[in-house]
């Protein structure tokens, strides 16, 4: 670039900053800047014809007046003047201006745009470099209109300087970034990627920026980049310090094009060929190596750079999660720096090594560095990294250190920081349910875990608890006499009376034996809580109350004169008056017989996923929720605890059939409780085999599609479930490509043989969608789960679902299951991001009658607006804000992405809270996919 001669400084502009940088008041700079305006408009307009140096100056002066706040109306014409000079100066303010000054819309984008391509057609390099900047700048659709065509050819061109390829690379990157649909690399692609072979580091440097980013996109065109860019890691990573002088960073040799190199292999799964794959495993481990070799500087800056690689380097060794060495090496590097000095690096550690617990050639690396995450957790002073060390905790938590890892949670728990002590509970109760080797340690961990951090748990941690017990035979005199006890306490949580309130009022009698704990007394015990409780909490109290007189006649004097006083039946809150009051009559006019009827013992909860789980995943972080538990159980319409799971306030409240359920006990879902004397159902936890023992199932003989429509908004989850097997899935989709996880559980202490499975397309499906599978293992052990992964090809639009046959012997006899895969047209959405004026004009233009789909139907589910926006966003498209003018409506926009052609999608949902109705609008380029997604949505909301 030329350098600025000494001719070129404006002395008139420096005076004007000095004046202003001077004055004295706000006033007074607003004074001087009128002042200064009034000069320059009529210098502008005069008669007297300006030099390209006084244009320069005042053109100067108007961007230095804009960039203080002020508004600038005029001025345009001049800087578009200044475009035409030859000298190097005035070209760059002209540039400068219109960069910052010039609207997209503005009159002038035609000369701006002609004085672009005489820059471009020039072969000036540095005139080249301005305009390309300019473009970049700015960033229009019309200039992308103008040059996207223009643009790759001076990029590959044989006679441009690098210089010049550098700015036209990371100006394609600009245009692709804001108009993709204008950026069509077509001819040009293999000549963009051998870029990666230019001889000049800076080169290499931006057009890896642009490949990468076109990979995503489109990763099939680009996929000859992958064997180019590990030939240039290789060429990096085995290079001395010495031999890149112009690009070695305090020691490390490129260190951001090694980073960018790595990040662009990430967009791809592991090389096919095995020379470029063993070349690649060789970097890896040149860099692993590399990580333990004495700092060649003490400069922070060597350090950073070494590290950034080594970060790098180990996501993209979990990303390809297929190299049980690698995997473990960089495992014990991270374990390394979690006792570093370093905060940021003990940071990033715990964080990768949260991803490295859900991979099963890394996972036993991971737990043998328990005690360092546990002295972490512990001693750390910054909260972010405690919290890090709680999620790796609770993804290296199996059968073998679960009473550890949750000993060590709730020791902590008692000072944690209230910012994580929600979660820290939650994580605590899932752990206890997923691994509980018995029910006496999983019922004392819970009430543990309310005595710590009452206030933090939550409705469906104590209402889980209560559920295992009512299920569950064996545990019920025990958890009668844990709770009675820690009744007993002068300061007890209100959680702690909910659950003692309701086991009491089950399972007192268990426990009634010992004149310690006699019926009076654990009446006496739970009535001296009564007056401290809330409303909700003393109407459970009043129905254990009533299952008291039930089980212990003796007490029934007692209990009537407590329903009879006047702080009962005339109590200002409707729901206890009318408990008081139902109660009292009932206990008064019906028979022993009656009595025990009406308020026998609870029959068993029906099993349900864990809503705890939900209540997790709502928490934002890495980390929050491992891979390994796929459980996903929130439920549609935002039911709580599982959908129609009881409440424990249930028991009575069904029984009595006497009072009206009031709304908030309708939300807890009192009118869904399992008739009395229903079979008891499978005592197993979806969170695990460790709560039954479950027998054989009856061999399926048709297509089960029960979960097929639940993911239709999500990726992760529970696929399928019954007594003897667990499905989870978790997928993940980019482009027209995608990777599905199936995990199999054997819920069981039976091994599985012959266990096999197998993937087809049904119909018309396999020539749009390619699935390819990995074979699993025979064998399942009892309790075992084992692994499967998909890789699934949109080639192009589908309607259909593929089908996942499994099958195995259990005991002896063959087990056959069909299910319907999860695999819809949604799951290959790119989000597109547009203005309210770009998306009506976009649904104008989709306006044949065959390109829109509408629905008019009933809401199925709940319309809180927050569960909508999450099914709208887990659908895969872009949810716009401020585009609809009724912003009661909701708009989305997003593009199909397919191997063979890319549809448009525009989405409009039409809420009417009153009617409880919605209207469901969708627009696309091709009619077969807007009735398919129409079909789709209709059954989410």
């Amino acid at each position: 670039m030329p350098a600025v001669s000494k001719g070129d400084g404006m002395r008139g502009l420096a005076v004007f900053i000095s004046d202003i940088r001077n004055c004295k008041s706000k006033e007074a700079e607003i004074k001087r800047i009128n002042k200064e305006l009034a000069n320059i408009r009529s210098k502008f307009k005069g008669d007297k014809a300006l030099d390209g140096y006084s244009k320069k100056k005042y053109v100067c002066k108007l961007l230095f007046i804009f960039l203080l706040g002020h508004d600038i109306d005029f001025g345009h014409m001049e800087a578009v003047n200044l475009l035409s000079s030859n000298k190097y100066t005035e070209k760059q303010i002209g540039y400068l201006f219109i960069s910052v000054l010039v609207n997209s819309n503005s009159e002038l984008i035609r000369l701006i745009n002609n004085a672009i391509k005489n820059d471009l057609s020039s072969r000036n390099p540095t005139f080249m470099c301005l305009a390309l900047h300019c473009i970049a700048n700015v960033g229009s659709r019309e200039m992308a209109e103008a040059f996207a065509s223009e643009i790759p050819r001076i990029l590959v061109a044989g006679d441009t300087m690098d210089s010049v390829k550098q700015s036209a690379a990371l100006c394609l990157l600009r245009l692709y970034k804001t108009s993709p649909d204008l950026v069509l690399m077509g001819e040009w692609t293999s000549r963009v990627v051998h870029l990666l072979n230019d001889q000049h580091m800076g080169v290499v440097t931006a057009a890896i920026s642009l490949i990468t980013c076109l990979s995503q996109k489109n990763p099939d065109e680009f996929k000859t980049c992958v064997s180019l860019a590990v030939s240039r890691l290789s060429r990096i990573v085995s290079s001395a310090s010495t031999d890149l002088q112009d690009y070695t960073y305090y020691f490390v040799p490129a260190p951001w094009l090694s980073c960018k190199l790595l990040r662009l292999l990430q967009c791809y799964p592991p090389p096919e060929d095995g020379a470029v794959k063993g070349r690649l495993v060789e970097c890896l481990e040149t860099i692993l190596n590399k990580a333990q070799e004495p700092p060649k500087s003490k400069k922070v800056q060597h350090s950073n750079a070494k590290n950034a690689i080594l970060f790098e380097a180990i996501s993209l060794i979990i990303h390809y999660d297929s190299e049980p060495n690698l995997l473990v090496r960089a495992c014990n590097q991270l374990g390394q720096f979690l006792q570093h000095r370093e905060t940021n690096l003990r940071y990033l550690a715990l964080e990768s090594m949260c991803t490295l617990a859900s991979s099963e050639f890394s996972h036993e690396a991971v737990k043998t560095h328990i005690e360092t995450v546990i002295n972490a957790l512990k001693t750390e002073r910054d909260v972010s990294v405690r919290q890090r060390a709680a999620d790796l905790l609770y993804a290296m938590c199996d059968r073998s250190n679960a009473k550890q890892i949750v000993a060590e949670m709730l020791s902590y728990l008692e000072t944690a920081d209230y910012s994580i002590r929600e979660e820290m509970v939650l994580k605590v109760a899932i752990l206890a349910e997923k691994y509980a080797v018995d029910y006496s340690w999983y019922v004392d961990t819970i009430l543990n875990l309310i005595r710590i951090a009452g206030d933090y748990v939550s409705e469906e941690v104590w209402y889980r608890v209560i559920q295992i017990v009512i299920n569950r035979d064996d545990v019920q005199g025990y958890a009668a006499k844990t709770v009675f006890e820690a009744l007993q306490a002068p300061a007890c949580h209100e959680n702690m009376v909910k659950v003692g309130g309701y086991i009491l009022g089950e399972f007192g009698n268990l426990i009634a034996g010992d004149p310690r704990s006699s019926p009076l007394v654990q009446f006496n015990l739970l009535h001296s809580k009564f007056h401290l409780c809330s409303v909700p909490t003393r109407a459970l109290l009043l129905s254990a109350y009533i299952k008291f007189i039930n089980l212990f006649p003796e007490t029934k004097v007692t209990i009537q004169e407590v329903l009879r006083c006047d702080s009962q039946i005339r109590n200002s809150d409707v729901e206890l008056q009318q408990r008081a009051v139902e109660y009292l009559k009932l206990s008064s006019i019906a028979s022993t017989d009656v009595l025990a009827t009406v308020l026998e013992e609870m029959p068993p909860f029906p099993e349900r996923e864990s809503s705890i789980l939900a209540k997790l995943k709502k928490k934002k972080g890495p980390g929050a929720v491992s891979v390994t538990d796929l459980e996903d159980s929130k439920r549609e319409g935002g039911e709580v605890n599982g959908g129609s799971d009881r409440t424990p306030d249930t028991a009575a409240m069904a029984a009595s059939n006497a009072s009206t359920p009031s709304p908030s006990a309708d939300l807890l879902g009192i009118r869904s409780a399992a008739p009395i004397g229903a079979a008891p159902a499978s005592s197993g936890s979806l969170l695990v085999d460790v709560f039954s023992e479950a027998g054989p199932a009856a061999p399926a003989s048709a297509v089960n599609d029960d979960g097929f429509l639940r993911f239709v908004c999500k990726n992760n989850g529970v696929l399928f479930e019954n007594q003897l097997l667990q499905i989870g899935i978790k997928s993940e989709y980019r482009q027209n490509l995608g990777r599905m996880y199936l995990f199999y559980g054997n819920k069981t202490s039976v091994q599985f043989a012959s266990f096999t499975t197998t993937v087809t397309c049904p119909g018309e499906l396999w020539p749009q969608l390619n699935v390819q599978t990995k074979p699993v293992e025979p064998l399942v052990e009892g309790g075992a789960q084992i692994q499967q992964v998909l890789n699934i090809e949109c080639l192009t639009d589908f309607s259909d679902a593929p089908l996942l046959n499994i099958k195995f012997r259990y005991g002896g006899a063959l087990q056959n299951l069909t299910l319907k895969m999860p695999v819809t047209i949604n799951k290959f959405f790119q989000p597109t991001e547009m203005t309210s004026h770009d998306f009506f004009q976009r649904w104008k233009q989709l306006s044949q009658p065959q390109q829109e789909a509408q629905k008019i139907f009933k809401a199925n589910h709940s319309m809180d607006t927050e569960i909508l926006k999450a099914k709208l966003l887990g659908l895969g498209t872009a949810l716009l804000d401020n585009v609809d003018p009724n912003p009661e409506n909701y708009v989305c926009a997003g593009v199909i992405q397919t191997k063979n052609q890319q549809v448009g999608c525009l989405l409009r949902l039409e809420p009417n809270a009153q009617a409880q109705m919605y209207r469901l609008t969708l627009r696309c380029s091709k009619d077969s996919v807007s009735r398919r997604l129409c079909e789709l949505l209709a059954q989410q909301f």
